[in-house]
């Protein structure tokens, strides 16, 4: 028998490879379409559900009967949907919703959950961990949008495109600089701030003003991840 993390590794590269790799744009064009008309969209299923028949085993096609219906409805579904990120991630979210249910039955372990509920309910570290990634995404965001409130007034900007591209700008930064300090990898930092700093600041018609909020924010929000970074290394 197929231990379970490599059965579900091979499932989620199956359906890697028949999503994105072995399925042309043109079938996806097709689909939009026509929906339920679709050839290709029949095709589709049948590849997804034969790779993942190949690669997990004969004595589990009922598992690749479960993929090839369920991957079938759910893309009919995307079908009517507009181009849109959030039907996108949604659309792979139930895709891997099966994946891993297939797997959950498949392979029923009790006693892992049982430990892992144990861990998550009595782990102080885990828990401290998780407040700090929750609290530099909007919680940190709102704080530096506070104190740097005085200079976002002044500034020029009626599309309001700073605030929306900085809001999402600011949390990843912040999130990958306190995962950078967590793992001790604190040249990486500078990479991080490198990159930002050509990307954002080599525009010749920016005002000096959005020049100065920007590199402010950058920093306090830099410097906000690295210090509660240090204070999850310091609890732990």
């Amino acid at each position: 028998m197929i231990p379970g993390a490599i059965w579900l590794t091979k499932l989620i590269v199956s359906h890697l490879l028949t999503d994105f790799v072995l399925q042309p744009s043109s079938w996806v064009g097709e689909r939009n379409r026509k929906h339920f008309t679709s050839g290709k969209l029949y095709l589709h299923a049948f590849v997804t559900a034969t790779l993942a028949y190949i690669f997990i085993g004969w004595r589990y096609w009922l598992v690749a009967l479960v993929i090839l219906v369920t991957h079938f409805f759910i893309d009919v579904w995307k079908s009517y949907r507009p181009q849109r990120i959030r039907y996108f991630l949604l659309d792979q979210a139930l895709h891997l919703v099966v994946i891993a249910g297939c797997w959950f039955v498949t392979f029923q372990d009790w006693g892992f959950w049982g430990d892992l509920r144990r861990r998550i309910n009595t782990d102080m570290h885990s828990w401290i961990v998780l407040m700090a990634f929750v609290f530099v995404t909007t919680p940190a965001g709102i704080l530096i949008g506070q104190l740097t409130s005085g200079w976002s007034k002044k500034i020029d900007d009626p599309e309001n495109s700073l605030a929306n591209a900085g809001k999402w700008i600011g949390i990843l930064e912040r999130v990958i600089v306190l995962v950078l300090v967590i793992l001790n990898q604190y040249s990486a930092i500078g990479l991080v701030i490198a990159a930002k700093s050509i990307l954002r600041f080599n525009e010749k018609d920016r005002q000096e003003a959005k020049t100065e909020y920007v590199l402010i924010g950058t920093l306090l929000s830099i410097g906000l991840a690295i210090l509660i970074g240090l204070l999850v290394k310091g609890l732990a």
